[in-house]
C-alpha cells in the first residue's frame, strides 16, 4: 500500500481510537501515544540525520576524488612548468604557479637520508617540515619515490600519484587541506599541490548534515539538540597529535562529528553510547540538565561496521507534559471537529507530501545517472521546497563542474603533447610519433631522418636581452622552421629551450641534407625584435634510420651528438652522425655525468698545497686543489674535467663544494693553532658571468661556518680580468668589502693591463711557475720574475711564487724579497691527514 493511502488511514484510525478511548484511562493512553510519537520522531529524525551523514560522506568522497584528480592535473602542469632539480626552484616561483593553477599552495618534498621534508613551498609553514612521523602518509611518499603504486588503503591512487584524505594540516593546524602528491621520476622531488579550507570544506557546509540538523532543531518543536557522536573518542582524552612543533586533533578523531553538544552529561552519555552499540537499539533516559528537564535518546547507526556512530537527540520533556494537559482539557470540545478535519486534510496532506517527494526522488535518480541540468518545478516554501531548490542548485553546479572538467581535460591533453610557448608538439609527442613512423618505415623498407636543431648564440641573446625577448625570438624561429618545412610534410617539435626536433620521411639522405641546409639559411635571416635586428645561426645534426640505428632513443641521441659536433666545428652547419666522432663525445658525456653525480654527492676531495715563508720556514696558508677519483676512470685530471665543468655550467656548483669543504676543514685546523692559516680557492673566469651568484655563494659559506673572511683568499686568472670587465670588477669589490683577499694566479702569462691592476682591488700576484722554472743555477733568465716582483712591490701588492722545486730558485726569490713560496721543494698537495701531520710538526 502506498504512503499516499497509508497516511489518511493511519490518521483516521488514530483519531477514532482517541475518541473511543475517552475514558478514565485517557490520560495514560494519551501519554503513551505521545511517547510513541516521540519515539517515532526520534527514529525518523535519526533516519534523516543518518541519511544526510551517509549522503554527505558519499558526496564528500565523490567530490574529494574529483578534487584529487584535479590536483593530479595541476601536478602535471607544475611538473611541466618547473625544472627537475629543486635547487633551481624558488618559493616565489611556486607562489606564482599556485595562483596560476588556482590551488592554495604548492610544496616540493625532497627525500633526505632519514626523512622526507618540505624543501620548497609557497606556504612558509611547509618549508623544512619533516614527515617521518606521519604514518601511512610517509609510507605513501616512500612508495612514490620508489615509483610503486601507493597501497596504504587511504586516499586516491592514480599513476605516479596519490591524493591523501582531507585532514587538518600538521604544518599549520589552523587549516584543513586536501593534498595531492605526484612523482614520475623526472624530478628530484614530489610535487605537492593542495587546496585549503573553503575549497575543500565548501561541499559539507552547503550540503552536509549540519544544515539539515540545524533545520530540524529549528522546525521540530521540542528538539533542543541533535548530535552525531564518535563512539571511539567521545568521553575519552583528546587524541592529540604532536607533529612539526604543533599539537592538534585529527578530523576523524573529533569526539563530536556533527551538530552541537550544549546539554552535556558526558559520563552518562558515554555509558548509553556504549550500551546502544552493543544492543543495536535506541535507548532513552530522563535527566535535568542546564536547569531543564530533558529526554535524551541515543540511536546507533552502522553498529556492526568498522566506523559506527551514534545520533543523540535532546528533547524538551516539558513539551510532552504540557501537550498532555492541553489535550485533556480541550479533547471533549475538539474531538468531533478534529475527526472530520482529519478525514479531509489527511488526504490533502498525504498528497502534498508524497507528490513532491516523488518528484524529488525522480530527479535525484536522474542525477545519479549523470543527467545534470534539469529543474524540479515545485512552488513550495517549506522544507520540501528548500530541498527541491538545493537539488536544483546541486544539479546546476554538477553540470557546470562536469562541463569545466571536460574543458580542462581537453586543455591538459593538448598541453601534455604541445609546447605552451610555440604551440609546436613537444618531446613527448615527437617520441610517440617517431615510434609510429619507425614502425611504418620498417614495414615499407624506407629511410627516416631525425634532425636535432640548436640555435647558435641564443643563450647570449637570452642573457643580454632578457627571457621575455628570448621567448619572442623562439616563437619567430619556430614560425620560420614551419614556413621552411611546410612543403615537405615534416613533423616539427620543440625539444626545450632553443632545441627543436624534426622528423622527415619519404626522402633520401641527400635530399634531407639539402633541405636542412636550406632550413639553416632560412633561420639565419635577421629577426626584428623591437628596434633591433637580431642575427642567429642554427646547428643541425642528422641521424638516419636504419643506417645509424633502429632504436628510437638512439636515433635522437645520435642526432643530438651530431648537432654538438656541428657546434664544435663553428656552428651554423649540418652534420650527419659519425660513429667515430661520437666515441670522444660520449667520453665527454660520461665525464660530465660522473662529475654531476660527484658534485651532488659531494664525493669530490680537496688537497691542500702549503704556502711557506721560506725565510722562517713557517706555513702561512694553503691553496685548495680539487681532486676527483671516479669509480671506472680512476683519478681524473682537473685539466680534463675543469673545462667540461665550465662548458656545461657545473663550474659554480664545483666551486661551492670545494669552498665549503676547504673552509670547514681550515676552521678545524685553525682552532688548534696560535696563528691561524689562510686558505685560497680558485675561481673560474666563467663564474663572473653571474657575479651575483658568485658573491652570494662566498658570503653564504662564510656565514654557514662562521669563518673569518680575512682568512679566505680567492684566486683568479688573468683571463678573468679581460672578460666581463665590469661584472668582474663589481664582484671583486663586493668580495673585498666582505674582507676576502684577492690574488691573481699565473701572473705574467696573459695580457693584463697595468691600468686594470691598479684599478682592481687585488691583494697579491702569483708568479707563474713557468718563470720560476726558467731561473738557472747561476740566477740567469730571471728578468720576468724580477720584473713581476718589482711591479708588485711598486703597486704595494703581496707576491708569491709557485712551482718552486730547486734550492737555487728559493735563494733567488729570498734575495729578491719574495719570501712566500709554493712548490715541491717544500710540499706536494696534501690530503687532510697528511696536512694535519705537517702543521702538528711545525
Amino acid at each position: 500500500m502506498s504512503i499516499k493511502k497509508k497516511l489518511p488511514i493511519l490518521f483516521t484510525i488514530l483519531v477514532l481510537f482517541i475518541l473511543i478511548a475517552n475514558n478514565t484511562h485517557h490520560y495514560i493512553r494519551s501519554k503513551n501515544s505521545l511517547l510513541e510519537n516521540y519515539n517515532r520522531e526520534i527514529a525518523l529524525l535519526a533516519e534523516q540525520v543518518s541519511y544526510q551523514v551517509e549522503n554527505a560522506n558519499e558526496g564528500a568522497q565523490y567530490v574529494e576524488d574529483i578534487i584529487g584528480r584535479e590536483l593530479r592535473t595541476a601536478s602535471i602542469a607544475i611538473r611541466n612548468s618547473l625544472p627537475p632539480s629543486h635547487e633551481d626552484v624558488t618559493n616565489e616561483q611556486l607562489e606564482k604557479l599556485a595562483a596560476e593553477l588556482m590551488v592554495s599552495h604548492i610544496t616540493l618534498l625532497k627525500k633526505t637520508e632519514d626523512d622526507i621534508v618540505g624543501i620548497k613551498s609557497s606556504d612558509p609553514h611547509e618549508i623544512d617540515m619533516g614527515t617521518k612521523g606521519w604514518g601511512y602518509w610517509y609510507d605513501a611518499f616512500e612508495q612514490l619515490f620508489a615509483q610503486e603504486p601507493v597501497d596504504v588503503n587511504y586516499g586516491l591512487t592514480l599513476k605516479d600519484y596519490w591524493s591523501g584524505p582531507i585532514e587538518v594540516a600538521s604544518s599549520n593546524p589552523d587549516h584543513t587541506d586536501k593534498w595531492g602528491y605526484f612523482y614520475d621520476g623526472s624530478t628530484d622531488y614530489i610535487i605537492n599541490p593542495y587546496l585549503r579550507d573553503n575549497e575543500v570544506l565548501d561541499y559539507e557546509k552547503r550540503f552536509g548534515p549540519t544544515n539539515v540538523m540545524n533545520k530540524i532543531t529549528e522546525h521540530f518543536e521540542g528538539v533542543l539538540e541533535l548530535t552525531v557522536f564518535n563512539p571511539k573518542n567521545f568521553g575519552e582524552e583528546d587524541e592529540v597529535v604532536h607533529l612539526n612543533g604543533n599539537r592538534y586533533v585529527r578530523l576523524s578523531a573529533q569526539p563530536i562529528w556533527y551538530g552541537t553538544y550544549d546539554f552535556k552529561n558526558v559520563k552518562k552519555d558515554k555509558e548509553f553510547i556504549n550500551s546502544v552499540l552493543k544492543s543495536r537499539e535506541t535507548e532513552i533516559y530522563d535527566e535535568t540538565i542546564n536547569g531543564q528537564e530533558v529526554k535524551k535518546a541515543f540511536v546507533p547507526i552502522d553498529a556492526d561496521t568498522d566506523e559506527p556512530y551514534v545520533i543523540g537527540l535532546t528533547y524538551d520533556h516539558n513539551i510532552i507534559q504540557n501537550a498532555l494537559n492541553d489535550e485533556l482539557a480541550n479533547y471533549v470540545v475538539t474531538s468531533m471537529i478534529f475527526m472530520i478535519m482529519v478525514l479531509i486534510f489527511s488526504f490533502i496532506f498525504s498528497n502534498s507530501i508524497t507528490k513532491p517527494i516523488a518528484l524529488i526522488v525522480e530527479h535525484v535518480n536522474d542525477l545519479a545517472q549523470g543527467n545534470f541540468g534539469k529543474k524540479i518545478k515545485l512552488h513550495r516554501k517549506d522544507e520540501l521546497g528548500n530541498l527541491a531548490c538545493n537539488v536544483n542548485t546541486l544539479s546546476d553546479e554538477l553540470k557546470t563542474y562536469t562541463d569545466e572538467l571536460r574543458e580542462s581535460q581537453e586543455l591538459v591533453k593538448f598541453q601534455a603533447y604541445h609546447d605552451p610557448l610555440t604551440l609546436l608538439p613537444n618531446r613527448r609527442y615527437i617520441q610517440k610519433k617517431l615510434k609510429s613512423m619507425l614502425h611504418d618505415a620498417s614495414l615499407n623498407n624506407r629511410v627516416l631522418a631525425v634532425i636535432f636543431m640548436d640555435i647558435d648564440r641564443f643563450k647570449h641573446i637570452n642573457d643580454s636581452m632578457g627571457h621575455k625577448m628570448g621567448d619572442k625570438l623562439i616563437k619567430l624561429i619556430s614560425e620560420r622552421i614551419k614556413e621552411s618545412l611546410m612543403p615537405y610534410g615534416c613533423e616539427i617539435a620543440r625539444q626545450g629551450g632553443d632545441e627543436f626536433i624534426i622528423l622527415m620521411k619519404d626522402m633520401n639522405e641527400e635530399q634531407v641534407e639539402e633541405i636542412t641546409k636550406d632550413l639553416i639559411m632560412h633561420v639565419k635571416s635577421p629577426y626584428k625584435l623591437g628596434d633591433r635586428e637580431i642575427y642567429v645561426g642554427a646547428s643541425c645534426g642528422i641521424s638516419f634510420y636504419p643506417r645509424h640505428s633502429e632504436n628510437m632513443e638512439e636515433l635522437i641521441v645520435n642526432a643530438d651528438m651530431a648537432m654538438y659536433s656541428a657546434k664544435k666545428n663553428g656552428g651554423n652547419r649540418v652534420t650527419v652522425f659519425d660513429l667515430k666522432e661520437n666515441h670522444s663525445m660520449r667520453d665527454t658525456v660520461h665525464i660530465e655525468a660522473g662529475l654531476r653525480k660527484a658534485i651532488l654527492d659531494e664525493s669530490l676531495e680537496v688537497a691542500y698545497q702549503p704556502k711557506v715563508n721560506a725565510v722562517t720556514g713557517k706555513i702561512i696558508g694553503a691553496e685548495a686543489l680539487v681532486r676527483w677519483k671516479e669509480k671506472e676512470m680512476g683519478n681524473v685530471s682537473p685539466a680534463l674535467f675543469i673545462p667540461i665543468a665550465e662548458d656545461t655550467g657545473l663550474i659554480q656548483s664545483l666551486f661551492e663544494v670545494v669552498l665549503r669543504k676547504s673552509i670547514k676543514q681550515m676552521k678545524e685546523w685553525n682552532n688548534g693553532l696560535e696563528e691561524p692559516l689562510s686558505v685560497s680557492v680558485n675561481v673560474s673566469a666563467v663564474q663572473f658571468l653571474d657575479s651575483i651568484l658568485l658573491v652570494d655563494s662566498v658570503k653564504a659559506a662564510l656565514d654557514e661556518f662562521d669563518f673569518p673572511a680575512q682568512q679566505l683568499e680567492i684566486e683568479i686568472t688573468e683571463s678573468a680580468l679581460l672578460n666581463n670587465m665590469n661584472d668582474t670588477i663589481e664582484a671583486l669589490e663586493k668580495l673585498h668589502a666582505l674582507g676576502v683577499a684577492i690574488s691573481v694566479d699565473d701572473f705574467g702569462t696573459g695580457y693584463s693591463s697595468l691600468t686594470y691592476l691598479k684599478r682592481l682591488p687585488i691583494d697579491t700576484l702569483k708568479i707563474d711557475q713557468s718563470f720560476i722554472r726558467d731561473i738557472g743555477f747561476d740566477w740567469s733568465n730571471t728578468e720576468i720574475a724580477s720584473a713581476i716582483i718589482h711591479l708588485a712591490r711598486s703597486l704595494k701588492l703581496g707576491i708569491i711564487a709557485e712551482g718552486v722545486e730547486e734550492e737555487h730558485q728559493k735563494e733567488f726569490l729570498i734575495e729578491n724579497d719574495c719570501p712566500v713560496m709554493q712548490g715541491y721543494l717544500f710540499y706536494k698537495p696534501l690530503g687532510n691527514d697528511a696536512f694535519q701531520e705537517v702543521i702538528d710538526k711545525v
